[in-house]
């Protein structure tokens, strides 16, 4: 489809910066649209495609069931594939057991609430390609990945017109929130992000000293 191809290209584009900020030794393009896009620009050479079907595949897998150690990950491309997945959450789960601490996740989609999330809404359009893939917002994604104990990195949106190769820079440039791809960039972390206050309070508790009773006993023994 020839809009799929404008999506994907701009989607090229749009990532190199990203992707050029990760480093390691071993990357997981992970999904069909994954495995499509050029990602010479990451600097990690070590890039293996992972999906169920597809070309340029290196692994045929299952992404809710990745064939790789824990924690053997530098860095992972969700490109849409939350999007076309049934059980989301269990995909973010895998690829939170496959990459190591400090690991790099990027994840790309749909953005809800712009002119493409709109059409979901018309009758007779809701089932057609994109419109029938699930469109999560940065919001919710965000609830996910604080669960997983996750940091954002980055995060930007960008508009795309289907009919148009090279088009939407104006609402790429002046209203970004409405743009139709999104793109968020996090990292995976050991540490909770945020203070707990009970362990707080708890760090500063002072044992009493015992010295004194110590002391005291020894005079008493003395006399």
């Amino acid at each position: 489809m020839l809009w799929g191809q404008y999506y994907r290209d701009a989607l090229a584009v749009h990532l190199k910066p990203c992707l050029a900020k990760l480093y390691g030794f071993h990357f997981l393009k992970i999904g069909q649209l994954s495995a499509e896009l050029v990602t010479d620009d990451c600097p990690i050479s070590h890039q293996v495609n992972v999906a169920l079907q597809g070309d340029n595949l290196q692994v045929r897998a299952d992404p809710l069931h990745l064939p790789f150690e824990s924690k053997s990950i530098d860095g992972c491309l969700l490109a849409h594939t939350l999007s076309w997945s049934h059980d989301p959450h269990r995909i973010l789960r895998e690829v939170d057991r496959v990459l190591i601490d400090d690991g790099w996740l990027i994840i790309t989609g749909f953005n809800p609430i712009s002119m493409l999330g709109v059409g979901k809404l018309l009758p007779g359009l809701h089932r057609s390609i994109p419109l029938n893939s699930r469109m999560f917002s940065q919001v919710r994604l965000l609830d996910w990945l604080s669960l997983l104990n996750y940091e954002l990195i980055q995060r930007r949106r960008f508009q795309v017109l289907p009919w148009r190769r090279q088009g939407g820079e104006v609402i790429s440039k002046h209203l970004p929130a409405l743009g139709c791809l999104t793109i968020m960039v996090a990292r995976k972390r050991t540490l909770p992000l945020t203070m707990n206050p009970a362990r707080k309070a708890l760090g500063k508790t002072q044992l009493r000293p015992v010295v004194g009773a110590t002391r005291h006993c020894r005079h008493s023994d003395e006399d």
